[in-house]
């Protein structure tokens, strides 16, 4: 080959290199990745756009079952009573109940204190009924006052729960302290119905 021939090969390699170092540095970080991240967003929000129209499309469905459930009388969740005061004392009685079904003759749990708690509720369109409860229970029988408490209807919750075992406990009318068992304290609340909530809350 001719060294101009090689001269010129040379200069078009030097070239070329050249074009690709600057479309390197230059090129690809000014264009083609913004282009790519662009292509990314775009698909992204058309993807969101899919599921939003997927979830448009059930609102008639969602409606109706709404109406379905306000009909048989979903708002059973809420307690029926009309005024704070007649939810606590119906809470209480819930309560006995359950540890009674859980403990018969509360040979294994017992309430060992229940309280209503009092004080300016949080401004809410619900208005919270709630009371506190301590209560010293067998392993088991622990677990099974907490489910059922939680389970049933009207709906109610358990918060601020504390437990701590003890070596021994005592439960009223057993002579007998029992070996293991759980101090139990915590706070049982449900809701008023708005309307009650509003118009007969007598606190």
């Amino acid at each position: 080959m001719a060294p101009a021939d090689r001269q010129r090969w040379s200069a078009l390699g030097l070239l070329a290199l050249v074009l690709g170092l600057g479309y390197l540095v230059f090129v690809h970080p000014a264009f083609t990745e913004p282009l790519r991240a662009l292509d990314a967003r775009i698909a992204q929000l058309q993807q969101r756009d899919v599921r939003m129209r997927a979830l448009l499309a059930q609102q008639p469905q969602v409606r109706q079952r709404l109406a379905q459930l306000q009909a048989s009388g979903a708002d059973a969740g809420f307690l029926p009573e009309a005024t704070t005061e007649l939810a606590t004392a119906a809470l209480i009685q819930r309560l006995q109940q359950v540890i009674e079904q859980v403990s018969p003759g509360s040979r294994g749990c017992a309430i060992t204190n229940r309280a209503p708690i009092t004080g300016e509720p949080p401004p809410d369109r619900y208005r919270q009924v709630g009371i506190n409860v301590r209560l010293r229970c067998g392993n088991a029988e622990t677990v099974a006052v907490l489910h059922a408490l939680e389970s049933g209807r009207p709906y109610l919750f358990v918060d601020a729960l504390s437990i701590t075992a003890q070596r021994y406990f005592a439960i009223p009318g057993n002579q007998l302290p029992q070996e293991g068992g759980l101090d139990v304290s915590f706070n049982l609340y449900g809701y008023l119905r708005p309307a009650a909530a509003e118009g007969g809350d007598g606190g």
